[in-house]
């Protein structure tokens, strides 16, 4: 599947008009459901494989963030072999109390993998966490950057976002 038959796809089944609230606060006339492509299993390996060109040549780990990421970095982890960390928006309060689930030695470095980026607010809080307990942290991933300040805030915490599509992209 082509880049452009794969936009195609999501925007087929996964845009929404209509009247929204976005987790960043933002009110907007359309949505992006991520989820429908997410269940999907044709378009989040094909979303996945466009992804797996955009990873650096170096890393430990894989890291996709509650919820959206998750799906997408397993999918990943399978493509490329890389073992993936599940990571919570806040630590549990109970059993092991992690804020990262999945195994992992302090020092590694990991990718952050998130679905859909609008302001980056949960993408840096978690890099902040995870560079808190050790990890070294240069790269997020994202299948659709909205381009509505996430790259900029993104950048502002010294990672470099790359994303399959932008919104641009898809509403072409």
């Amino acid at each position: 599947m082509t880049k452009k038959e794969l936009a195609a796809q999501i925007r087929q089944k996964c845009y929404l008009s209509g009247s929204f609230k976005l987790r960043s606060g933002l009110s907007s006339n359309f949505y992006w459901d991520k989820y429908r492509f997410e269940s999907d299993p044709l378009l989040i390996k094909h979303t996945a494989s466009f992804m797996q060109e955009l990873l650096p040549d170096h890393f430990d780990r894989l890291a996709g963030l509650e919820l959206g990421g998750v799906p997408i970095a397993t999918v990943l982890s399978q493509l490329t072999g890389k073992p993936t960390l599940f990571v919570r928006k806040e630590a549990k309060k109970y059993g092991t109390c992690h804020l990262a689930e999945g195994g992992y030695k302090m020092g590694e470095s990991l990718v952050i993998i998130e679905d859909v980026i609008t302001t980056a607010g949960q993408v840096c809080t978690s890099v902040r966490q995870l560079r808190e307990l050790g990890f070294s942290i240069e790269y997020v991933l994202c299948a659709i950057d909205r381009q509505q300040g996430g790259g900029e805030k993104i950048d502002e915490i010294g990672c470099q976002l790359s994303s399959v599509f932008t919104l641009s992209e898809l509403e072409d």
